[in-house]
């Protein structure tokens, strides 16, 4: 049987997609996720909270000179709705809100553009957002921003994030007065009653379920009658800030499920963006997708987090995804790759240098030793060396960058001093060596980039085997067009 297209049904009110596998409710012109109809199921997402309370995006933000991570709490909520794309193949959706100086600082100075996507044959749909702050606006801290899912409480008890972590958790009424007791922030609490006796002297706290960026790939809910599951996916780290160590959070009590772009979360105001008056900036924060699945009746629902995970890996192997139709989410063809060596030596293990087995390297805007970890404005690439250090950071956006790295179980953090320039022609100045020997403490660290190359350009950098400190290092150069 065909696979149905996508319909796009458009109200007053609600804007409903629909593929044949699930509806998509959103509410016009707010651009607010009100129902997610799966599976027989009407709505996966909490009927009983307000519509602009179950799927919706969301910021924190706080005026220049503010300290702290604290700020105002704002649902981003459109005001203009357009239909951007509409086939059987694929619907996506623009929900935009426009800033206008009239307003002052009762809204922050943001251009706000959320798209949400839905493919043929596609069990869930797509969501990004495009943030953009012109030229002559006033200044700004931007603290937090956010997709957040409400899901039925009655139905979603067990939560996953990885194979060993995950279990079925308290319910929301635990954490009431009457059931719990507060413990030194409003977050953790202490069971006391809870509607599951052998969860009593259990401490609820959505931080305990928070993970680093790298491994924060896939997390969700699962509904044992009917087996049901909803899951976050999040295809590439690129549009979060902090680099791959920076923790996150997942999901959490409520039954609650986040996509997390940036959070001040373990790192405080350091990871707090601050923009200039005036100060022109961009970032599309996204896309992630919702992936929902089901089991056939007399299956074992906790069998929908493997096929969660297999998923996640389909979604890891299709980015940069090729369906989104703003400009300013480029596709592989119009992005560029970096791939080389590292070496480290330490003269308390070996005189000669040594692979850097499990680096990891990265591509992050232009900085100090080890600023990757606090920049928050931008675009980061990251890779793991393998056991020989060869790496390969790919599907890179146009850009200018320093290549940073660390070595796990050696003291030091690196940084490759020349710039990194990632553009759609590739200029030919690559051609040269890219080698440094930087000394930091008892270590040195080799790197040798043999490649930097985009869709329409490779430069290769060949005959890499003297490796020794101070030779000479003959190279040629191979260009392919």
């Amino acid at each position: 049987m065909p696979l149905l297209g996508v319909q796009l049904r458009i109200g007053d009110r609600h804007v409903v997609m629909d593929n044949g596998l699930l509806q998509v409710t959103l509410s016009n012109p707010d651009g607010i996720v009100t129902g997610v109809q799966y599976n027989g199921v009407d709505n996966l997402l909490e009927v009983l909270n307000d519509e602009s309370n179950r799927g919706y995006w969301d910021l924190v933000w706080s005026s220049p000179g503010s300290t702290g991570t604290a700020g105002a709490f704002d649902v981003i909520k459109g005001t203009s709705f357009k239909v951007i794309v509409q086939t059987e193949e694929q619907v996506e959706l623009s929900f935009t809100r426009t800033w206008d100086p009239s307003l002052g600082s009762k809204l922050v100075p943001l251009n706000i553009d959320k798209r949400f996507i839905m493919l043929r044959g596609s069990s869930g749909f797509y969501s990004y957002a495009i943030y953009e702050h012109l030229k002559d606006w006033p200044a700004f801290n931007l603290d937090e921003t956010r997709i957040a899912f409400k899901l039925r409480k009655d139905k979603f008890h067990y939560m996953a994030l990885a194979d060993n972590r995950q279990r079925y958790m308290p319910l929301p009424d635990d954490r009431l007065p009457s059931r719990g007791q507060a413990l030194a922030y409003p977050e953790a609490v202490l069971l006391v009653n809870p509607v599951e006796p052998e969860l009593k002297g259990e401490v609820d706290d959505k931080y305990q379920y928070s993970c680093n960026n790298e491994n924060n790939q896939v997390h969700g809910w699962i509904s044992i009658n009917p087996g049901v599951g909803f899951w976050q996916i999040t295809p590439s780290n690129e549009f979060r800030s902090g680099g791959p160590l920076k923790q996150n959070l997942t999901s959490h009590v409520g039954p609650t499920t986040l996509a997390m772009f940036l959070s001040a979360h373990y790192s405080g105001e350091d990871l707090v963006p601050k923009f200039d008056a005036g100060e022109q900036w961009k970032k599309v924060f996204g896309p992630v997708f919702m992936y929902v699945n089901s089991v056939y009746d007399g299956d074992d629902p906790l069998q929908l987090w493997e096929d969660a995970k297999t998923q996640m890996m389909i979604e890891l192997q299709s980015w940069p995804y090729s369906f989104p139709a703003s400009e300013d989410f480029p596709k592989s063809d119009q992005r560029g790759n970096v791939s080389g060596r590292f070496l480290v030596q330490d003269r308390y293990l070996s005189n000669d240098y040594v692979s850097a087995n499990g680096a990891y390297v990265g591509l992050a805007p232009q900085g100090d030793i080890g600023s990757w970890q606090r920049e928050c404005k931008n675009y980061q690439f990251w890779s793991k060396a393998d056991e020989d250090g060869y790496f390969s950071i790919n599907d890179v956006r146009i850009g200018d960058y320093n290549l940073y790295a660390w070595v796990p179980g050696f003291i030091g953090d690196y940084r490759y001093d020349v710039v990194i320039n990632i553009t759609a022609e590739m200029a030919l100045h690559y051609g040269k060596l890219a080698s440094l020997i930087v000394l930091q403490l008892n270590f040195m660290f080799l790197i040798l980039i043999q490649s930097i190359s985009t869709n329409s350009m490779s430069i290769i950098l060949t005959g890499l085997d003297s490796m020794a400190c101070g030779k000479d290092m003959q190279n040629s150069i191979l260009i392919t067009t």
